[in-house]
């Protein structure tokens, strides 16, 4: 009789524990949650904690439209205070405890390297919303920013043939991306007839305040009698000096003009802009350009931020196009799995604010349009050159010798990120 009310009771407390998991499980799936992954300290923050509030709006908005697939979308927001292998860190948190369906998130090239092997082993998804050096492309990563075809390269095509440019200073923060992208700038300025003599290059730390001596060679670098133009890859707080040192040393646009891939409208609202009216910038999307789905997008954004100073900017854009390209392939899909969602995406489409539709291609780029805009003493951006069509992202620059046979390609038969069309084989690893 002992032994039958102790197995009964084991039983009862068995199926109630059963029971109690399997309202846990039912909770926790109650909702789909979204991993926010941008630095809201540190030298980044300038540029990053914007990216965040957008996210936000995005799932709000969602949500307000019925979520997905039934669900709340959820978001969980943390914080890798610009601390590269904290992103590595905290997105393996995302997708192990938090357990989110997708990652939004990084800035620099070096976080999104550091994060890349941790979504790639968890076979997560991470949307990567910012202009990068290319020479890569993962299964697991979509890049909604520029590639260097997209921004870099058609940025010196103009500066060559409409101001005439004949000597180059490539100014860039001293990590990944500025060195990968003035790489290939360097390849394509000699290959173009650029002496070696008639390009400067100079890199400096993160947070870098001391511009003093810098600027004060690159102006005298540009006293040589031919017209000379500063590219800039320098990212984040470091750019308020940069450019306050350009004002300080009375090196105006007209003199040495600076285009920079980094400095959109959130940056130069932190600066004082009449010193910088004619330097440049090259995006994908400018705040002041005139379609009704940017102003929609901006009257929204506002709405949201409750404040109607604030500006929108490139990557938010980028989140924007990558968040709701995301919904509809899970909703293709009809579920959140990393697997399916992967193929849903390649061949979605989505309206950029600027005009025309934003395609997913099988490297995991997108379709956009290229702009370039001079800074306004109000901050914002006057377009002064654009192409006529969408620019498809290319991974794989055609300007290194090594890359140029190299394409990335995520459908079947290839399914590869790193595909060489002469041995017809996928070397390395996929990225």
């Amino acid at each position: 009789m002992k032994k039958f009310f102790h197995k009964a009771g084991l039983s009862a407390f068995m199926t109630l524990s059963l029971f109690l998991t399997a309202i846990s499980t039912v909770k926790a799936e109650d909702t789909i949650k979204v991993g926010i992954l941008h630095s809201l300290s540190g030298t980044m923050a300038i540029s990053e904690t914007t990216l965040k509030d957008t996210m936000l709006m995005l799932i709000e908005e969602q949500n307000k439209k019925g979520g997905l697939l039934g669900k709340k979308l959820e978001p969980v927001v943390v914080d890798p205070a610009s601390n590269w292998p904290l992103f590595a860190e905290k997105a393996r948190e995302l997708l192990t405890k938090d357990k989110v369906s997708a990652i939004f998130g990084c800035w620099t090239s070096v976080s999104r390297k550091s994060v890349l092997p941790v979504i790639e082993e968890l076979n997560g998804i991470l949307f990567y919303p910012v202009q990068y050096e290319g020479e890569e492309s993962s299964k697991n990563v979509f890049y909604t920013g520029a590639a260097p075809n997209q921004q870099a390269i058609p940025a010196i095509e103009y500066l060559m043939d409409d101001i005439k440019v004949e000597r180059w200073v490539l100014a860039g923060t001293d990590y990944v991306y500025p060195r990968t992208t003035n790489k290939i700038l360097e390849a394509y300025l000699k290959a173009k007839g650029v002496d070696e003599k008639d390009i400067m290059i100079n890199y400096t730390p993160f947070g870098h305040s001391d511009w003093q001596s810098i600027v004060a060679d690159i102006k005298k670098f540009g006293s040589a009698g031919k017209k000379t133009a500063v590219v800039s890859t320098i990212n984040g707080d470091a750019n308020i000096p940069f450019y306050k040192e350009l004002g300080n040393q009375g090196m105006s646009a007209e003199d040495i003009p600076v285009v920079a891939f980094s400095v959109g409208e959130e940056e130069l609202s932190g600066m004082d802009t009449k010193p910088l009216v004619g330097h440049l910038a090259a995006w994908n999307y400018f705040m002041s350009e005139d379609t009704t789905k940017n102003a929609a997008f901006i009257e929204k954004w506002h709405a949201f931020i409750k404040d109607k100073k604030r500006v929108t900017n490139d990557p938010m854009e980028a989140h924007y196009i990558g968040f709701n390209m995301w919904v509809k392939a899970v909703e293709k899909a009809g579920t959140t799995d990393s697997d399916a969602v992967q193929k849903a995406m390649i061949g979605i489409k989505f309206p950029n604010l600027t005009g025309g539709l934003a395609q997913m291609l099988p490297n995991h780029h997108l379709s956009k349009p290229v702009l370039i805009g001079e800074i306004q003493d109000d901050g914002q951006f006057f377009t002064v050159w654009q192409t006529n069509t969408l620019v498809k992202g290319d991974a794989w620059s055609d300007f290194l010798p090594e890359s140029k046979p190299i394409i990335a390609d995520w459908t079947a038969p290839i399914s590869c990120g790193n595909y060489n069309t002469e041995t017809k084989k996928c070397s390395g690893q996929n990225y």
